[in-house]
């Protein structure tokens, strides 16, 4: 049996200490662990610039701050007056066709005159006298009143006709009638008289003296007669005269 030298062999085929296996694994394993610390500081920081795909966050939108500027009146303001004025319009004119005109061989007639008013039987006159002169001497100035006569054409005194006072003396209502020749004689043949008091009293047209028919019919116009507040003025005579 031959002897086998076991501790030469041994010796020979000993491998070395680092083979190329173990240089690829420990450089795969270095690069692993550095692409891992790559991805978390990646994850860590996504806005580092080592990121290759960097997010981009949009600016946020915010609206302008508005600046409000308050008006303020011009320093040297003046108001203007503005005057316009209208300018007249013009209406067209219509122009008139030109009418036949009619001749007329007659002779144009006449216009009547108007009849003339018809004249009153009676005209009138009016005059202030003192009572106590000639008519009521013992009275003196307590006295007043209104008297007169009715008239023919010539001068002759008419008998029975009517004279009505009316209208208002003092605030008193007067409606006082009486017939001519009824004062006695006192103002001659035709005459009359009406008694209102014992003093003068003023009053301005408020009296109306009519001379008429005893049915009422009237004979002159009607006589406003003013009074006066005066001894001088307190008997009016009224005189009727018949017109020719």
């Amino acid at each position: 049996m031959e002897k086998f030298d076991f501790e030469d062999e041994s010796a020979e085929r000993a491998p070395s200490r680092f083979s190329f296996l173990d240089v690829v694994t420990t450089l795969v394993l270095i690069v692993t662990v550095a692409i891992s610390a790559y991805v978390v500081y990646v994850y860590i920081n996504p806005h580092t610039p080592l990121n290759p795909l960097y997010p981009r966050v949009p600016t946020p939108f915010a609206f302008p701050t508005p600046t409000i500027t308050p008006l303020q009146q011009e320093p040297t303001w003046t108001p203007t007056l503005v005057v316009v004025t209208d300018t007249a319009t013009l209406v067209p004119t219509i122009t008139l066709q030109p009418s036949s005109t009619v001749i007329s061989l007659a002779p144009p007639s006449k216009t009547p005159p108007a009849s003339p008013k018809p004249q009153a039987a009676y005209s009138v006159s009016v005059n202030y006298v003192d009572s106590s002169t000639t008519f009521h001497p013992e009275a003196g100035c307590a006295w007043f009143g209104i008297a007169g006569t009715v008239k023919d054409a010539n001068n002759a005194g008419i008998v029975g006709k009517l004279l009505r006072l009316t209208g208002v003396l003092n605030g008193k209502p007067i409606d006082m009638p009486t017939a001519s020749n009824a004062a006695n004689g006192t103002y001659g043949d035709g005459g009359f008289e009406f008694v209102l008091g014992t003093a003068p009293i003023a009053s301005t047209s408020q009296l109306t003296l009519q001379l008429q028919e005893l049915d009422g019919r009237p004979l002159a116009d009607p006589v406003y007669i003013a009074t006066y507040n005066d001894c001088k003025r307190n008997l009016i005579i009224v005189r009727f005269k018949k017109n020719s």
